[in-house]
């Protein structure tokens, strides 16, 4: 877990390299001494204007930081996001962060060990890939069944795959920390 302190680095951090890399200015956070900061974890970050989706991208695994993660990720979030246009200036006076920093992922067997408002879920089938994030199912009101038919849908396939004996479901949580 990380500390409200580390958590408002990250939040600073992720800002930051979004503002500057929006001006089209060399940025780079500088090294960090916390040692939560420093372990090499999967993140997400997450861009809304005005309470709305405005991006969203992530990893799972990092070979980097998590402070570098994150910057890494905030600059895909604003600009690399494939619903959106990349972020423009014009948008740097009106958005909020939010920022998942993810536990391993565990493949399950059995979808009863889905917590609503706890885990996330990934799911792979073939080629398709789907990922929601655990605030998700919470933000939605949604029960386990609609958290996993949503899930499949992200992931380009149809709402019950996840009940296909060649669909891998895996679960993890996360620390969400917000602006």
């Amino acid at each position: 877990m990380l500390s409200k302190t580390e958590a408002k680095t990250l939040l600073k951090i992720a800002r930051e390299t979004i503002i500057h890399q929006i001006k089209g200015e060399d940025y780079s956070p500088t090294p960090r001494e916390e040692e939560a900061l420093n372990q090499q974890s999967g993140c997400f970050v997450t861009i809304k204007q005005n309470g709305q989706l405005r991006g969203c991208i992530g990893n799972f695994q990092s070979q980097q930081p998590l402070f570098q993660e994150v910057a890494t990720m905030a600059v895909a979030a604003a600009s690399q996001d494939p619903r959106f246009q990349p972020m423009s200036r014009d948008e740097l006076d009106n958005f909020s962060l939010e920022i998942t920093v993810l536990s391993p992922l565990e493949k399950i067997d059995d979808t009863n060990r889905i917590e609503v408002g706890t885990h996330g879920i990934y799911i792979i089938k073939g080629h398709n890939r789907g990922v929601l994030l655990p605030q998700v199912a919470t933000e939605y009101s949604w029960d386990r069944e609609t958290f996993l038919r949503q899930t499949c849908l992200k992931a380009g396939l149809s709402e019950n795959s996840w009940q296909l004996p060649d669909a891998d479901i895996y679960i993890f949580s996360g620390q969400i920390i917000h602006e």
